[in-house]
């Protein structure tokens, strides 16, 4: 029997980094089915309301059949302005599912899903909204659509969720580099990707297989194009702005470490003269000097947040993903095109 459970999301921002096998860790969904017709509702979004780098998020509906979260419908967030001050989201979402409910449509609430810039969605926003989700709804997962990637001829779909350690930490609220050391986590175990399978009716396939008969053959030669587009340029810039951001935390927390050092030293040298003057007093018969509070007196340094490194560290390692799966396909096609050039010589 179905388990289902509904509740509103309690935040819609946009809002993940090493993906981690959902099948390896303790959670309760360990595969994602979806409906085609969702996944086309979610590319028609952003090719109607997406503009190069603007985001487009939405809802995501069904239920959880034993450990498998079937994706059986969707809606989008509107886009308002700044203008639209008293449009309320959340009670938004409640009339959407309200109305669905009506027509006798799933309308229980399993995630949220919003497009991605070159794969640039690893962001403090997506990890809050995701927690949000995900504390209300222990199903939530999050779909990140890359549409640029897909417009080469590659569909780039996928699912997270936050791992239970990050989930913890999250409650806790403890972003510290102690709070962060004491949990053992890293980048590598802040999220984990929950494999997806796209789901037809026979009467979608027979339409999907007359659409391919239909096709021109000239564009099904386009994916062996042996050019290479901008993608793997724009990448590499944006890997190497992330870099710049990962240096300059390190240079931050370098001088935090610093102080701090610092700080103890003089701590410790102050104490060493403390004692002294105490032992020199009682060898005159004089009362020791009253006690002070320390920590009055050297205020301890205000440690850098470690989570954003850690979102950083996250972006830096998709986009190596990314770069890695580009250029495997383009060396691919050219040692394809190589070998044909010899053969035909």
């Amino acid at each position: 029997m179905a388990a289902r459970k509904e509740s509103a999301a309690t935040s819609s921002a946009p809002a993940t980094l090493s993906q981690t096998s959902a099948n390896t860790l303790d959670s309760p969904v360990k595969q994602i089915q979806i409906e085609g017709l969702v996944l086309l509702k979610i590319i028609k979004h952003y090719q109607e309301e997406g503009q190069g780098s603007e985001v487009v998020q939405g809802v995501l509906l069904g239920l959880v059949v034993e450990d498998r979260l079937e994706i059986t419908n969707c809606f989008p967030f509107p886009q308002h302005t700044e203008d639209d001050a008293d449009f309320d989201e959340v009670q938004y979402q409640m009339e959407m599912m309200r109305s669905l409910r009506h027509v006798n449509i799933d309308h229980l609430h399993v995630g949220w899903y919003q497009s991605t810039y070159y794969g640039s969605f690893v962001s403090r926003a997506l990890l809050d909204s995701q927690f949000s989700y995900q504390h209300a709804i222990e199903e939530s997962v999050v779909l990140i659509y890359d549409p640029i990637k897909t417009a080469q001829g590659s569909l780039c779909l996928k699912a997270y969720r936050l791992t239970p350690k990050l989930m913890e930490i999250c409650k806790e609220k403890d972003f510290s580099p102690e709070g962060l050391k004491k949990a053992n986590i890293g980048f590598e175990h802040m999220f984990e990707e929950v494999p997806i399978i796209i789901k037809n009716s026979h009467l979608i396939n027979v339409l999907m297989w007359e659409l391919e008969e239909k096709s021109t053959v000239a564009d099904k030669h386009e994916l062996l194009n042996l050019s290479s587009s901008n993608h793997l340029e724009k990448s590499l810039q944006m890997l190497m702005d992330r870099v710049d951001d990962m240096s300059q935390d390190i240079v931050k927390y370098n001088t935090y470490s610093r102080n701090l050092s610092k700080q103890q030293q003089q701590k410790h040298q102050y104490l060493q003269r403390r004692q002294q003057e105490n032992t020199q007093r009682q060898s005159r018969g004089e009362l020791p000097l009253p006690e002070e509070d320390l920590s009055k007196m050297f205020k301890p340094p205000q440690p850098p947040p470690r989570m954003d490194t850690l979102l950083i560290a996250g972006q830096i390692n998709t986009y190596c993903q990314n770069v890695k799966e580009f250029t495997s396909q383009n060396l691919g096609k050219l040692f394809m095109a190589e070998a044909l050039q010899g053969h035909n010589n």
